[in-house]
This record gives structure tokens, sequence and C-alpha cells, in this order.
């Protein structure tokens, strides 16, 4: 068993073949955000029903949370942008009672895939205890059937995070890894965050540079492999919950939030958000 710590010699050593890049590939799926308004044909926006994690926010299907840009800097045409914002009182879920409201659009019902390569290029704000992410999940139970962590982030700018969850290896995952930008750039800048997904490994990357690599034989050692079945995909900013809370140790005002977060969200900062040029999902190379 090699270590994740010596993921490098382990990938040398099994001679798992390079990843692909999407050149030349079948692009099968796609969104460009340039109409300005939600395809809901490729997108169902989630409700106020869902909660998971302690997130504290409540996903609603308001152009308050979800919105098109086309003047953003440095897009190609239109954008997507999920934006938290501050509303005490308009949580219908009294158990949860959440003071932020945010945007969660899946593709379940409407598209999924098995194997291949998926990428978006998104740009995140500089923002303690955020939680934005870009991901893909199996249409069973959780986590019987599968769930690939394309980019997770916390609010910590030099990184984003990977993980893959299934049974025997989820929650606490021990397929876990995190990528620190290189001098110059961070979460605030435009860059693509891909995974390559194959019966034998999933390469997770950053602008084309593989940051992570989880073989079959890695996780058939915590438990059986479930990613040769269907995932569809998500893009979600949550606020707040477990993972924020774990990096950070913050407790007050709320789990994983600290007061300066708080009050940028309540000002309504511009640029405090998720912003999405597009998503794109191509066929397995050939």
């Amino acid at each position: 068993m090699c270590a994740i710590a010596s993921l490098s010699a382990c990938t040398a050593t099994t001679q798992v073949p390079a990843p692909a890049s999407a050149a030349g590939r079948s692009l099968i799926w796609s969104d460009e955000f340039d109409t300005g308004t939600l395809d809901r044909a490729k997108w169902t926006p989630v409700g106020t029903d869902f909660w998971v994690n302690y997130e504290q926010q409540a996903y609603v299907d308001d152009p308050r949370t979800i919105q098109f840009a086309d003047d953003v800097a440095g897009a190609d045409g239109g954008v997507l942008v999920l934006r938290p914002v501050w509303a005490p009182g308009e949580d219908p879920n009294a158990e949860r009672h959440a003071d932020f409201l945010s945007g969660r659009l899946t593709s379940q019902g409407q598209f999924d895939f098995t194997h291949g390569r998926a990428e978006a290029r998104i740009r995140m704000p500089d923002a303690r205890g955020v939680w934005p992410a870009w991901w893909a999940l199996g249409n069973g139970q959780w986590p019987d059937t599968g769930e690939i962590d394309i980019m997770e982030y916390v609010g910590e700018a030099d990184w984003t995070g990977v993980a893959v969850h299934g049974p025997g290896y989820s929650g606490e995952t021990p397929i876990v890894d995190r990528q620190y930008f290189g001098s110059g750039t961070d979460v605030t800048d435009w860059h693509v965050y891909a995974v390559e997904w194959t019966p034998q490994y999933m390469s997770f990357q950053v602008d084309g540079r593989e940051t992570y690599r989880a073989t079959r034989a890695m996780i058939e050692h915590y438990g059986e492999w479930r990613f040769d079945t269907p995932k569809h995909l998500i893009l979600n900013f949550a606020m707040g919950g477990a993972y924020p809370h774990k990096v950070n140790g913050i407790d007050e005002p709320y789990p994983g939030i600290p007061q300066e977060t708080v009050d940028r969200v309540r000002a309504g900062e511009p640029g405090l958000a998720m912003y999405v040029d597009w998503v794109r999902v191509y066929a397995p190379a050939r």
C-alpha cells in the first residue's frame, strides 16, 4: 500500500498512464452561460428543504442567489454567478433558521455521465468561511454510488481541495488532497478545475496540471470502487458548516464564518460570489 503522501512515487511504480487533455476529445455536454438565463433543461436549482454538513445557508431558486453577468473581467462571454445574501427570517426551516441564502445547481435527472473529463472555469472570492464547490455525485444513496469532489474551497485563498467519497471512505475520507497555487495567483483568478475519470483512476487537475491522482487500488484499500456508474454535476456556494469550521476553528458568530465575512455579505459586496465561465464534459479518451 502506497501512502497518500508518497503518491507520485506510487503512481510511477504502477505505471498508470498520464492524464489525457480535452484536445481532440468529443464534447458531450456543456453550458457556456452566455444566454443570461438559467438553462433549466440542463440545471435544476436546489430549494430550502435541502440541508447537509451543518451549513449556514438555505438554498433558494432566486435571482438574488443565482445570477448571470456578461461584463466580468477575464471571462469568455457570460458567466454564472452564485452569490450568498444576508436574509434573516426568510428561511422556512425552523430547525436550521439560516440567516444566509445562496444558490446550488444540479444536473441530476437531466445529465449524467460515466467516465470522461469534466471541467469548469471558475473564479472565487478571498473570504474566510465560504464553501463553494464543483463536484460530481452518484444517483443513488450516499455514499454508496460515489462522490467526486473536483474542487472545494473554504476561504483560504492559496489552496483548493479535492476528495473522493464512497462506502468505507466517506466523511473524513482518506482520499483527499490540497493543491497550493504558485506565486502570483490564487482562487481570485480564473482557473480551470478538472477531473479525468477512468475505470482505473481519477486525475484531478488545475489549469491542465495534475495535482492529485486517486487510483482504483488506493480506493479499494478502504472499500469498494463505486466509480463505474453515472454521476451528475453540482455547482454550489455554501456558507460555513463542517468543512470550513474544521479548517479555521471559528465558532462565532456562525460555525466556520468570521464576523468580517458576515459583514461583507450583509453589505452585498459585489465580488463575494462564485463565478463560473463555463462547464464542459468530454467523452473518455480513446
